[in-house]
């Protein structure tokens, strides 16, 4: 039996444990500036339970690669620091009232404040990596993060689209999510200097991890529970986000089922009667699991592309990463 097949969660973090802890230290650094309000929100949203996945895959990578060292510490910050503004800036569009099961940011301090501080953590993440003196480098997190931010974008032109198609679910899944972990593994390999070819393999692995984790995500949406999610169930859809358990409803339904979804998309009309209903369908026409055998082949591919890198306890867990992903429950 392979040893990624039986390491744990915490066994692959605490291959990492002390380079997160730096990585946290960095996160508490840049928050101690003279300014109160920036260390009391900042404090908030890196004490908030986020799993630091991000950080957690550029540092495998990194060692997968054969690179370990400060610069791969400071990158980690820099990826964290860009998520945590995403969803910053994303709980505003969304008007959400709650992230991981406590007070938003913008709950608890408002819009304005919560738009300068998500602005905040973007030029601190630049700031971060611009100390490393790579300008390849800053050209990849500037191209990541236009590309977010385009996704974003697409995702609110189709907001309340209930005929939105596979392929631009995928657009808006590979830009808003999976952009970012491909990133992450982008950038362990230009500090390994591994060379094109693992580079684009390294990339690849996390972007198809990236788009399984969507995938679930968005999954998790319609299967999940708002104790475990920290978030109530079909938010998404109420939000006007149509994913893709209801475009491959759409594909399926009858004529009769398609205008009952999409009129309750269209005028908003989430009664607890409707949201059972849509529920209902999403399990009687199976969509879920197509959602779940195509995040399933996304963690498969993730796999595949590490076939080149040598053995190691770090190439172990980022083959064991895909299968916590496609299992996860929040």
């Amino acid at each position: 039996m392979a040893i990624g097949s039986v390491l744990t969660t915490k066994d692959i973090f605490r291959l990492i444990e002390h380079e997160l802890a730096e990585v946290e230290a960095t996160l508490r650094a840049y928050s101690d500036n003279g300014v109160p309000l920036v260390g009391d929100i900042n404090q908030y949203v890196h004490e908030s339970g986020g799993k630091r996945l991000r950080p957690a895959l550029l540092l495998l990578a990194a060692r997968s690669c054969g690179y370990q060292g400060p610069s791969a510490i400071r990158l980690a910050a820099v990826v964290e620091l860009i998520h945590v503004a995403t969803l910053v800036h994303d709980d505003i569009i969304d008007n959400a009232s709650l992230r991981r099961g406590r007070p938003s940011v913008n709950n608890v301090w408002g819009n304005s404040i919560t738009v300068l501080m998500g602005d905040w953590l973007y030029m601190t993440s630049f700031r971060l990596a611009l100390d490393l003196k790579d300008f390849r480098i800053l050209e990849l997190l500037i191209d990541v993060t236009r590309t977010m931010v385009e996704g974003e974008l697409m995702q609110l032109d189709q907001m309340g689209c209930p005929d939105i198609s596979v392929t631009e679910q995928l657009e808006i899944c590979r830009r808003k999510t999976a952009c970012l972990f491909g990133a992450c593994g982008r950038l362990s390999g230009v500090l390994a200097k591994v060379g094109p070819k693992l580079e684009q393999k390294i990339e690849r692995y996390g972007n198809s991890l990236g788009m399984a984790f969507q995938l679930i995500d968005d999954l998790l949406d319609y299967t999940s529970n708002e104790s475990v999610l920290g978030k109530p169930v079909l938010k998404d859809l109420e939000e006007g986000r149509v994913t893709l358990p209801i475009t491959y409803l759409m594909q399926r339904a009858t004529p009769k089922e398609r205008e009952f979804v999409a009129k309750v998309i269209r005028n908003r009309e989430f009664t607890p009667e409707n949201k059972a209903r849509i529920l209902d369908l999403v399990h009687t026409y199976e969509t879920g699991n197509e959602l779940k055998q195509l995040a399933e082949s996304y963690a498969e591919d993730a796999k595949e592309s590490l076939a080149d890198f040598p053995d190691s306890i770090y190439r172990d867990a980022l083959l064991r990463i895909p299968e916590f992903v496609t299992s996860r429950e929040s």
